[in-house]
């Protein structure tokens, strides 16, 4: 037999397996260079998440003790994906058009965006997850006690074991789980290593089963003479307790967050249901296979009162089959672990986004656009958040007493997970349903699930016996087994019954008697017309909101780099310069959607509300819902967005206007600058020269310097030719280009060196190497050319005590960017719109030229391909200089 010591070092081992797993599937999804990740394949086989410990062990002791009736855990989901699959699939297409998260983001988005909504279904989730979490490790302790011995010491030890395994485990989701925020980005690790587990506990359960029918009983015939000779095989159905099962282990399929997750949101593509709704039928189908044999040659062999749930363990270890016992255990292992896992992170999504986040928004005075990074308190939410969750599944485990019955566990949890089914069909399919209607119905319906079914299987003391018995307050028609007197009831059938029916009435009565909010029917709408509208919600109207407002707060949620990749797409988008879009409806949907991806659509539109000012309805959307009022609505909305337009048309004129004017005064100053500075060298040169000429008493020293500025100011003469032809000859488009191989690092080493020496004054340059090893092919003289004048340009005009610059890498899409940001009190705003044109000289007191080298930067970049950018608010002068990652450019 197995030592205990042997078995924790395989644990271990096992886990690492995983890790390894997990962590080589991230970076390959990373880098695109495995798409199978996102297989149909892979994803059936993460819908086996649903069978847990329970249907790995506990099914065989189901079976042992109720005969067939184990198969009702497996034909609920078995209709439901393949008598459902076009529900299953419109929750996949909800689930991608609205960007939800969780399945309380999806409830919530469907009744109006209603936060309160979301945290009651989050704190249903969680009371009702907590008793299945204590079942996987429950489930563990047990599988550990029979290889460790049946003595209460090693009970004992196993139980200590357990809390280093719920740990190990909250590690690994929170490594796996809580990478990223953005939804977009799947989980592939966590869905990669469940997927694993999957294979493991499947060929683990088929290899016990193997071995039981052909190692022991002797083949085919004779385990089915030995089911039809026991106890097993005689046909005994309870009706309702088989409908009801079949019901429960349905609605968990689709309700139980962990579920969710893998079914909806890590869903890569809506076709992989295709591959699922034969699939995951067949996995489920070879799972209960062997369950039969193994229970009856388990009560054969095994003694009287040995528990049934580990007949999957204890019968190879009868026989002498360690390494057969040893592969058993991991198969139980793994359908315990990727449960606690996903469920952990679905779960841990949840709290953050509906409960903390909330709360942080509520106490924040400054709102959404304060200063501090939401994206740091969000992962800190989810990563204790999976601690706290997997914390309660332990606790529970030893408040209940580390019971036995799995079976028992898992249809409370079942239950109290199925409170949720009425709000979601409800909300996908009846247009009419309202937010009130969905409280109403999962708060009834979670208090007598509560009452009847999770306090009462606590035991404990938590439910007197005098109100089982007797009934709340000694009322008989408030007995836990027996509420309104229907007595007689399986406990189970009995709160399952009274839950769901009082919860289904509670939503339908009340949703009929309330009238939905404007957003609630927009969303009704989406969701019940999704094929329809999966465009995804609309509903902003033009706002006044200033676009710095939703950067600064798009910044602390999504983070810097991928905020200002957003903002400045759309700007491209609306053909406007710089990286500053206009707030119109179609970008504040857009946005709420990028933003929901990381904290949830109800916190998202709350925060995209606060700065916005509101929101109301679209004029399409409205008349799907009030079909009376939509044409006053259609004219109110036209007449609206064309004041808007005209607004904003009137605006870029006269900013058209004064740009034109001010060039019209540069060119003014320019004219008048470039005959100063013509006749200022030539006034020199004259004077000097006919010095020279005409003094023969002059001494060799003083003829020298003369000379010396005769030459310095043909040189500042020439320069200013030069400059003027240079810019000529690019504008013409006559410039040839000389293409060669290079790097980008080598470049900035010859500009920072050809800039900073013999400078007057100096200037830190501070720069990371490392990002700038990057190969060009491009003209690397007209490129180091526009680097020495970014340079040169800080080094004059930075006007910080110690002036310093920085010279950024990145990577934004399909272009290289190179920023080059100063410490100085930056551009004027009334000035930054002119100074890449050629006449603009913004601090003409510190300019040594006639102002061109920025209009020659910006047309030099114009050929090879690129541009030259100044960038707003950086807190000092800030430029950007963009390349094409594949240049490949020729002289026009």
């Amino acid at each position: 037999m197995a030592t205990l010591n042997i078995l924790i070092i395989v644990c271990l081992a096992y886990v690492a397996l995983l890790f390894t797993v997990a962590f080589l599937a991230d970076r390959r999804a990373r880098r695109g260079s495995a798409p199978w990740l996102g297989s149909p394949l892979v994803y059936t086989l993460s819908l086996s998440i649903y069978c847990t410990a329970w249907t790995f062990y506990g099914a065989v002791g189901y079976a042992a003790s109720s005969g067939l009736e184990f198969v009702t855990i497996y034909i609920g989901p078995t209709l439901v994906i393949i008598g459902w699959w076009w529900g299953l699939r419109k929750l996949v297409r909800i689930g991608r058009s609205q960007r939800v998260t969780s399945i309380a983001d999806l409830i919530s988005s469907r009744y109006g965006k209603s936060n309160t909504l979301a945290v009651l279904v989050t704190i249903l989730a969680v009371i009702g997850i907590t008793p299945y979490i204590s079942l996987q490790l429950q489930s563990i302790t047990l599988s550990f006690g029979i290889f460790a011995g049946i003595d209460g010491g090693s009970r004992e030890v196993a139980g200590g074991i357990t809390f280093w395994v719920a740990a190990g485990l909250a590690v690994f989701a929170i490594l796996f789980g809580t990478r990223n925020l953005d939804v977009n980005e799947r989980h592939y690790g966590v869905v990669t290593a469940v997927a694993l587990e999957a294979v493991v506990k499947l060929v683990a359960l088929l290899a016990v089963g193997i071995f039981v029918v052909w190692g022991i009983s002797g083949g085919v015939g004779e385990t089915l003479a030995r089911i039809d000779a026991s106890e097993i095989g005689e046909w005994r159905m309870d009706g309702g307790r088989w409908t009801t099962i079949i019901f429960l282990s349905a609605a968990a399929f689709v309700c139980l967050p962990r579920m969710f997750q893998v079914m909806v949101v890590e869903n890569d593509d809506e076709r992989h249901l295709q591959t699922a709704a034969w699939a995951f039928p067949l996995y489920l189908l070879l799972m209960s296979l062997f369950v039969l044999p193994i229970a009856v040659v388990g009560l054969d062999l095994m003694p009287g009162g040995a528990n049934p749930d580990l007949f999957v363990l204890t019968v190879p270890l009868a026989e002498g089959r360690g390494g057969l016992a040893m592969l058993s255990f991991l198969g139980g292992f793994s359908s315990a672990t990727s449960m606690v896992i996903v469920a952990a992170m679905a779960l841990s999504t949840m709290v953050s986004n509906h409960v903390v986040m909330p709360i942080w928004f509520s106490l924040r005075r400054d709102g959404a656009s304060v200063s501090g990074d939401v994206r740091k308190i969000v992962l800190r939410a989810r990563r204790a958040a999976i601690a706290g969750i997997i914390a309660l599944g332990y606790f529970y485990f030893e408040l209940s007493g580390r019971g036995t019955a799995l079976a028992s566990i898992g249809l409370i949890s079942f239950a109290g997970i199925a409170q949720i089914l009425p709000a979601l069909v409800g909300g996908i399919f009846w247009r009419g349903a309202s937010r009130l209607g969905a409280m109403a119905g999962l708060v009834v319906g979670f208090l007598v699930w509560l009452y009847t079914a999770l306090l009462p299987g606590l035991g404990s003391g938590l439910v007197p016996a005098s109100v089982i018995s007797e009934g709340l307050f000694g009322l008989s028609w408030l007995r836990p087994y027996a509420l309104f007197g229907l007595a007689g009831l399986d406990p189970i059938v009995h709160s399952a019954l009274w839950s769901l029916a009082l919860n289904t009435a509670t939503f339908c009565i009340v949703s009929l008697f309330t009238f939905p909010s404007p957003l609630e029917r927009l969303q009704g709408a989406q969701f019940v017309n999704v094929f329809d509208h999966s465009a995804g919600p609309r509903g902003w109207t033009r706002s006044a909101a200033q676009s710095e407002d939703l950067m600064i707060m798009s910044q602390r949620i999504l983070g810097a780099s991928q905020a200002q990749a957003l903002f400045q797409r759309e700007a491209e988008r609306q053909g406007l310069p710089g990286h500053l879009p206009d707030p119109t409806p179609d970008f504040l949907s857009r946005l709420e959607r990028e933003l929901g991806g990381s904290v949830g659509a109800a916190t998202a539109h709350a925060m995209v509300g606060q700065i916005v000012g509101g929101s109301s309805v679209s004029v399409e959307d409205l008349m799907a819902v009030a079909n009376e009022s939509a044409q006053i609505l259609e004219y109110s909305n036209q007449l609206e967005a064309k004041s808007a337009e005209l607004a904003r048309t009137a605006r870029q004129l006269r900013e058209a206007n004064e740009k034109l004017t001010q060039i019209s005064l540069q060119k003014d100053g320019f004219l008048s600058q470039v005959s100063h500075e013509l006749r200022t060298p030539m006034t020199s040169i004259r004077a000097f020269s006919e010095i020279l000429r005409d003094d023969d008493m002059l001494e060799p020293a003083e003829k020298k310097r003369y000379a010396a500025i005769i030459l310095d100011e043909a040189l500042r003469l020439t320069r200013l030719l030069d400059d003027l032809l240079d810019l000529s000859v690019l504008e013409s488009g006559q410039v040839n280009l000389n293409l060669k191989q290079g790097s980008l690092s080598g470049v900035l080493d010859q500009a920072v060196a050809t800039a900073l020496t013999g400078a007057e004054r100096k200037l830190a340059v501070h720069r990371r190497k490392a990002d700038e090893q990057i190969p060009l092919h491009t003209d690397l003289d007209r490129l180091t050319q526009v680097f020495i004048n970014l340079i040169t340009n800080a080094q004059k005009y930075c006007d910080a005590p110690n002036p310093a610059l920085t010279i950024s890498v990145h990577r934004v899409g399909g272009a290289l960017t190179v920023d080059f940001l100063d410490n100085g009190s930056g551009i004027p705003a009334d000035a930054q719109s002119m100074v890449f044109e050629k006449f603009a000289r913004v601090a003409a007191e510190k300019a040594g030229g006639a102002g061109l080298g920025l209009s020659i930067c910006r047309e030099i970049m114009v050929r090879l391909g690129g541009d030259v950018t100044y960038l707003p608010d950086r807190g000092g002068g800030a430029f950007r200089v963009s390349l094409p990652m594949a240049l490949d450019v020729a002289a026009q």
